[in-house]
């Protein structure tokens, strides 16, 4: 009987041969290898992509003219352009002659009322030039107005100087000595109140250093003091204006539009930010450590109400939309920047200056009363249209600081034209801007405060100043009231007119 044949090795069963390790693990070794070679190909990728990304943004740069900061294409002020910088504003020659032109309106200075002046002299004619006929004094029923002539002169600005002395007697009878006591309520401060209020304008408005205020006071007033008075004057003056600051806040609060601005500050040179709220009526700020959403919440008490008008600053990202207006003056330095920039990113910049050349001619005609505002929608929708959609096109621009920037503006689109449906909303941020340039003047000469209690009186004095001179009110006549009220305990004046 024939043997069955013999069956075929079951490998499962069998142990691998030491060949086929060795094969395995050399598998297993160049499969890990070519594991990492495909990440490091990944990571070498990515970096060439920021390369190609870097070296098109120099290029462009070539290009073009270069992007340098300036005051055209920044918030960089015009003082601080570089030498090689294009000027602000150009204007090309008119070939007229400088000074006014005719058909301007003149300016001429107001007459002061009769109760403003001290002395009037009358020139009266006593004969007639024609006939030579003696004329009455009194003016008659068909003779003219006088013609008027002011002329003011300052007088010798010596201040008045009262010395109180309390006196002592020597009793006749018994020798004993009796002296009068001064009242204790004249222990106050050396100065007056309309005085102090003087120097405490002088610190607050025109910025004239503490030791400058010293000057002026010993020259004009010839009144010698230390320089301890002025900065103990200028708290006297921050504690007599707490009412005032504390009410010009809570209407900015309670404002239905409002603008709002920030600005560098400092407090024993540690950074601050000093925060401005402004309506066409009031203005108020505050000094706050934070230049994020932290700081707009001090500036209003935690009162978010109403609509901002501001710049895109990340602290405003916090606003809805929908309670947003743009300021297009910034908007219009950042389309100067694309231009700048040059290669392609120069024709979004060009597209976007030439919307805001349109948007303020039909703004300025909306204001001057030519247009209406239902014209005024109409004319700037095709504009608003346009916008959107070349906006669109840039934020798919390869230039990743271009692309951002139109994303962004697409995000904010409606909050760039508010304007156009909410009445007492402007385009720009530019009223409380011309605010806040005094305290920057400021900082400049003072490099800011020492104390905490110097930031409050910078606070107080720019929020009383500013407001006041927004109500055309006299301003020393309100610090004086002030500070007499706050000596005799009394309440403070109000700073807002009732309406």
């Amino acid at each position: 009987m024939a043997k069955p044949p013999p069956s075929p090795p079951d490998h499962h069963t069998r142990p691998a041969c030491a060949g086929c390790r060795q094969r395995d693990d050399r598998i297993a070794q160049l499969e890990r290898e070519l594991a990492r070679r495909d990440a490091c190909n990944t990571q070498l990728e990515r970096q060439l992509k920021r390369r190609d990304a870097r070296i098109a943004q120099l290029q462009e740069r070539l290009q073009g003219r270069g992007l340098q900061r300036n005051a055209c294409n920044s918030s960089l002020p015009p003082s601080a352009n570089p030498p090689q910088a294009p000027k602000p504003v150009v204007k090309k020659p008119t070939g007229r002659k400088p000074g006014g032109q005719p058909g301007h309106p003149g300016h001429t200075r107001p007459r002061l009322p009769p109760e403003r002046l001290q002395h009037v002299i009358a020139f009266v004619p006593d004969t007639c030039k024609h006939c030579q006929a003696p004329l009455p004094a009194q003016a008659g029923p068909n003779d003219p107005k006088p013609t008027w002539l002011q002329y003011a002169e300052l007088p010798k600005l010596a201040a008045v100087v009262t010395e109180y002395q309390g006196h002592a007697r020597t009793c006749p009878r018994c020798a004993g000595l009796t002296r009068a006591v001064i009242p204790e309520q004249l222990h106050g401060p050396c100065l007056g109140p309309r005085l102090a209020a003087a120097l405490s304008y002088l610190s607050g408005s025109p910025h004239v250093s503490k030791r400058g205020v010293e000057e002026i006071v010993e020259t004009v007033f010839q009144v010698p003091i230390a320089l301890g008075t002025v900065a103990k004057l200028e708290q006297e003056m921050s504690a007599a204006l707490q009412r005032a600051h504390a009410e010009a806040q809570q209407a900015v609060q309670q404002a239905p539009v409002k603008h709002v601005d920030e600005t560098g500050w400092k407090e024993a040179g540690a950074k601050r930010w000093l925060w401005a709220a402004a309506t066409a009526s009031v203005v108020c700020f505050v000094i706050h450590p934070s230049r994020g959403f932290q700081g707009l919440l001090a500036l209003l008490a935690n009162k978010l109400k109403g609509l901002f008008i501001s710049d895109r600053w990340s602290a405003y990202h916090r606003l809805p939309v929908a309670r947003r207006q743009v300021c297009w003056a910034h908007l219009k330095r950042d389309f100067q920047k694309l231009v700048d920039r040059g290669g392609v990113s120069a024709p979004f910049g060009q597209r976007g200056l030439a919307t805001v050349r349109v948007l303020f001619h039909w703004w300025h005609a909306f204001r001057g009363g030519s247009i209406t505002r239902r014209e005024l929608q109409r004319r700037l929708g095709p504009e608003r249209r346009r916008l959107k959609r070349w906006l669109g096109q840039g934020a798919r621009c390869r230039v990743a600081k271009t692309a951002t920037f139109c994303q962004n503006l697409l995000d904010l689109e409606p909050a760039l034209w508010t304007f156009l449906d909410r009445r007492g909303v402007e385009p720009t941020n530019n009223l409380v801007e011309r605010l806040v340039r005094s305290a920057v003047l400021w900082r400049k000469m003072a490099f800011g405060c020492h104390s905490e209690a110097g930031c409050r009186f910078v606070e107080r004095i720019l929020t009383v100043v500013g407001t006041l001179r927004l109500q055309k009110r006299p301003v020393l006549e309100f610090l004086e009231q002030s500070l007499r009220a706050h000596r005799d305990g009394r309440r403070a004046p109000k700073l807002l007119k009732r309406r």
